[in-house]
């Protein structure tokens, strides 16, 4: 067998960005993009008259722009954009939850997604032959799917195939994933999760095999297995930057469940601590984080789930009462603004939005608008046919296995 090359560990351009829009206070309010470039990130470069637009400019020339395009176009946001992105957005969600909305709506030629990478080909895969995604701004890409390059999943793929056989793992994604990971999940035999269905994913692949690969978030996959009372010395952790994933071939051989090496870099910033100091300052506060939060945080909250979980227990709970919340500021901050008749703040007394999806400043909406306007489709995502076909099916198996199983609990 061929040696393959230890590669030295190097954190995802998007990840060490992270920290730049961080700030002790909750201002949050949208300047110029002129003026936000001041951040030492990626930013997608567009025509000069768009940087210096205020905020009553850019409302007039998006609104002139989806009045031109009428039908023809829908906008995106999702959760986690700025309030100033929000706006514009016919449609507001997770991810999943719009680019399915998106694709239903046959006679939009145009998909203006107002999020990150991975949700543009997400769209992509799911949308009708004539319908076009496009990504404000190309530079908004998810730390965490960077963390899975695709020639380091099909390594350990391959070792897991040689070391186990085929048949003995089912791969499982999160939805935050590019769409080639999708795919090598959907000619595998495998599936794509999300945070809410998590659990009756990981339920359905142990009936298939033995053991799941779970891709890329280990924190997800990790309270996942513990939700399903699997042993926490039978969930090992996959580096990829290492020989057989820094583990024996005992230790993979007894794992049930192995997690790559990946996270948020958003939600690995709530820790216990935080939970302690809410607690202390607020006895009756609820605190309720995001699952990708890591275990031992997930442990001392009272609660964890999806950002739609997130907002409806919020939504539906009774005035007066109080919320920690451990999960992207942006959406805390929608939380509160929507009920205020309760308190609701987030965990992290330091604001740190999503670096990558706080880039999609509205002048890039306003951009790719009149561009379309004019005949032009900028920025356009486009996943590969045979990508898509596999990615599509690793998707199609996620609605059909959770449909099934919420049939089935329906009848109980």
């Amino acid at each position: 067998m061929a040696t393959k090359t230890l590669r030295t560990p190097i954190l995802p351009v998007t990840e060490l960005e992270q920290a730049e829009f961080c700030r002790p206070t909750e201002d949050l309010e949208a300047r110029p993009l002129a003026e936000e470039m001041g951040a030492h990130i990626r930013w997608q470069q567009i025509p000069t008259e768009y940087l210096h637009l205020n905020a009553r400019q850019l409302d007039e020339r998006i609104g002139a722009a989806r009045k031109q395009l009428g039908k023809r176009a829908i906008i995106l946001g999702h959760h986690y954009q700025r309030e100033e992105v929000i706006k514009y957005a016919d449609v507001t969600g997770d991810s999943f939850k719009l680019s399915q909305q998106a694709a239903a709506q046959r006679e939009a030629e145009f998909i203006v997604f107002c999020g990150v990478h991975f949700m543009a080909e997400t769209a992509d895969t799911l949308a009708g032959p004539r319908q076009q995604v496009s990504l404000p701004n190309l530079t908004a890409g998810c730390s965490m799917a960077d963390m899975a390059p695709t020639d380091d999943v099909l390594d350990c793929w391959d070792d897991l195939a040689r070391l186990l056989g085929e048949d003995q793992v089912l791969p499982i994604t999160y939805m935050n994933s590019t769409a080639a990971i999708k795919a090598l999940c959907g000619r595998n035999g495998g599936i794509v999760c999300t945070s809410s269905n998590a659990s009756q994913i990981m339920e359905w692949a142990f009936e298939q095999r033995p053991k799941v690969l779970f891709l890329p978030d280990e924190h997800l996959g990790r309270n996942t297995a513990a939700r399903l009372g699997i042993p926490m010395e039978q969930a090992v952790l996959w580096n990829p930057f290492n020989r057989l994933g820094e583990l024996t071939e005992e230790q993979i051989r007894d794992a049930k469940v192995i997690l790559w090496r990946g996270h948020c870099s958003v939600h690995t910033r709530f820790k216990v601590a935080q939970v302690e100091a809410a607690r202390e300052r607020f006895p009756n506060v609820t605190v309720m984080v995001h699952p990708e939060c890591p275990k031992e945080t997930v442990d001392a909250a009272d609660l964890n789930g999806s950002t739609e979980q997130i907002i409806k227990a919020v939504n539906e709970s009774a005035p007066g009462s109080m919320w920690a919340i451990g999960t992207e500021i942006n959406l805390v901050h929608r939380l509160a603004m929507r009920n205020p008749n309760k308190t609701i703040f987030c965990l992290d007394p330091v604001v740190c939005p999503c670096s990558t999806m706080y880039r999609t400043h509205p002048a890039y909406v306003a951009w790719v608008l009149e561009e379309l306007v004019a005949g032009n489709v900028v920025n356009r995502i486009e996943v590969e046919p045979a990508t898509k076909a596999e990615a599509k099916l690793a998707l199609q198996r996620m609605l059909d296995v959770t449909a099934a199983r919420t049939k089935g609990w329906d009848k109980a």
